[in-house]
């Protein structure tokens, strides 16, 4: 009787939904909907105290996803991750302090430690299992330090523009200065020892001022951003839309080419060979986190891959999304 109930339940199923259906060799039936929808599961989890927003779709194995900035949100990574859900669950989200997620009155609590603790309460209390894991650029730190801490969670680790050592960190930094044209050397060292914060009107004096956002962001990092397909709706000073407490906390006050913020204790040089999950390492060859940093990792991380992605910038989804997507999928479904 109860065979006969459950049969004509998935029948009633069927003619509601529009399911088809397949059966697996122990016999259960496996309902698919035959009009292609995937849809979007969002919300907070209570991670410390700390609301942190997540946004969840796709089908397959949970793909966590950690953003940038220090600061920034999930948001630019879409429409580019798109195609990754078609085989893999993904879930997004904002770091404290970011985008969605909670702000808190004591910037003290943006820490990259802190961080790693919210990580593990998403994984937890969305019941995801073991994760991979994947971090761009600050949110590519974020991520070796929680395969650092709780690496027995993780199915596969992602390393995407990002850096293991601060030190080296602004060796780079400080080369992009250098090979600037100097009329815009000058024009950003006199802005920066004039102090960045407290000028112009009063709606700007937390934040970085326009000039300042457009000859950093858009005359000098520009290049390390974009290649092979400068994004169009790029603005400098729209980029600017992001927590300021937190990037002041983390990154420092002192302007875009010296991170003197907490982010200045990340040195995980010496710990990366403990790492023993699948990593893939990807950089774009022109890249703002130089690729000489993703080839020290690549040492540095037994049996990781790395890819170097050609005419790319910081931003190797958008520059060449096909072979991002590629590298990204193939990295995941084949090694189990």
């Amino acid at each position: 009787m109860k065979k006969l109930y459950n049969i004509v339940l998935i029948i009633i199923m069927i003619l509601t939904f529009g399911c088809s259906n397949t059966t697996d060799k122990s016999g259960t039936i496996a309902l698919t909907t035959s009009q292609g929808v995937i849809r979007i599961e969002e919300g907070y989890v209570v991670a410390n105290g700390v609301l942190i927003y997540f946004k969840s779709f796709g089908n397959g194995a949970p793909l966590v996803i950690l953003h940038g900035g220090p600061g920034a949100s999930h948001d630019y990574f879409l429409p580019y991750l798109l195609p990754l859900a078609r085989t893999n669950r993904l879930v997004f989200i904002d770091e404290r302090g970011s985008g969605r997620s909670q702000k808190l009155e004591n910037t003290s609590e943006y820490t990259i430690e802190n961080m790693v603790e919210d990580v593990e309460a998403v994984r937890t209390e969305l019941n995801l299992g073991n994760i991979s894991l994947l971090g761009h650029s600050c949110g590519g730190v974020l991520a070796e330090a929680y395969a650092l801490k709780y690496q027995q969670n993780l199915s596969h680790l992602i390393l995407c523009s990002t850096f293991h050592s601060t030190k080296e960190m602004n060796a780079v930094l400080l080369k992009i200065k250098q090979r600037m044209a100097p009329e815009l050397r000058e024009r950003i060292d006199r802005m920066e020892k004039a102090g960045l914060y407290g000028h112009g009107m009063d709606y700007e004096k937390n934040r970085y001022t326009s000039d300042y956002m457009t000859a950093a962001w858009g005359e000098g990092y520009f290049p390390y951003l974009y290649q092979n397909h400068p994004d169009p709706n790029y603005d400098p000073a729209a980029n600017g839309n992001m927590s300021w407490d937190l990037y002041r906390e983390m990154w420092g006050s002192d302007g875009e080419y010296i991170i003197n913020g907490n982010l200045k204790s990340v040195e995980y040089g010496d710990q990366l060979s403990s790492i023993k999950t699948p990593t893939l390492i990807t950089v774009g060859d022109n890249d703002e986190c130089d690729p000489s940093l993703s080839k020290e990792m690549h040492e540095k991380i037994a049996g990781s891959k790395l890819v170097i992605l050609p005419k790319s910038g910081h931003m190797t989804f958008v520059d060449q999304p096909n072979l991002f997507i590629s590298a990204v999928d193939e990295f995941l479904h084949n090694n189990k």
